[in-house]
């Protein structure tokens, strides 16, 4: 396979630490784990100084999860809060083998970006190679944008050949801060995050770094994250998170 290089932009002289944007969290229509409005959660943004956040809730087949309206309607929502630039998603599930997703694609583009990701009971874990299977066919679905924590230890993948797939689809994998925290609950995560960032590295090809925070506590929160980047030494350029506009640009390219 022949692997398409990408320049990305590099913003200086920022800190390291200042990081642009969070796409993947999660406000009461999620159903679990979060009170908070959108509103909140554009607060917390604008706390951490981002420039942009992006609303990902919960497809409709996780328990409590948004509801198809919910989903349908996002595109009428208000491009910017409080100075803060929107963005409307969704983490759908994965339901099969297959790779299909919870949503409808009349409803995923409609969407400014879809995360697909597994959740158990949603999906059963499989071996392997069917859990690498179903998110490569889920990449195939021209409105799939991330992988959502393919780090759990419940749901084991080949991580070369899955990179392999997200360059040839144009997926970014997510490094996800809460899988890698210690409070987090989907095993021991580093070992497959490292193998992705190193991939990064080697491919010259992003990542995107998500909080997965469910209410306002901690978006923007890239701790742990950030950590396994520095040790796998992923230059800052290949972490879409430093820039708004490489991000967008990546969107604009799928």
């Amino acid at each position: 396979m022949t692997y398409q290089q990408h320049t990305y932009e590099t913003h200086n002289p920022k800190p390291a630490e200042r990081y642009e944007f969070d796409i993947h969290t999660h406000t009461i229509a999620s159903g679990h784990g979060s009170c908070a409005t959108i509103t909140d959660m554009v607060k917390a943004a604008k706390a951490r100084d981002l420039k942009m956040i992006g609303i990902s809730d919960h497809g409709p087949a996780t328990l409590g999860g948004g509801r198809i309206s919910y989903f349908r309607n996002l595109k009428y929502a208000q491009r910017e809060r409080l100075g803060i630039q929107m963005l409307y998603g969704a983490e759908a599930n994965i339901i099969n083998r297959k790779g299909n997703l919870d949503l409808n694609d009349d409803i995923l583009k409609g969407l400014d970006y879809v995360i697909a990701s597994m959740h158990y009971p949603t999906i059963k874990p499989g071996t392997v190679e069917e859990n690498t299977e179903a998110y490569i066919n889920a990449m195939k679905n021209p409105y799939v944008t991330v992988i959502g924590h393919c780090d759990d230890t419940k749901f084991p993948i080949d991580p070369f050949k899955l990179f392999s797939a997200a360059m040839k689809y144009h997926v970014l994998l997510e490094i996800n801060n809460s899988s890698l925290s210690p409070e987090g609950y989907r095993g021991d995560t580093k070992f497959t995050d490292l193998v992705i960032l190193n991939l990064s590295v080697h491919f010259n090809y992003p990542v995107l770094f998500s909080s997965d925070s469910h209410g306002k506590s901690h978006v923007g929160d890239f701790t742990y994250a950030a950590e396994a980047a520095r040790l796998a030494k992923v230059p800052r350029n290949l972490i879409l998170n430093h820039s708004a506009k490489s991000l967008l640009s990546f969107l604009a390219e799928k």
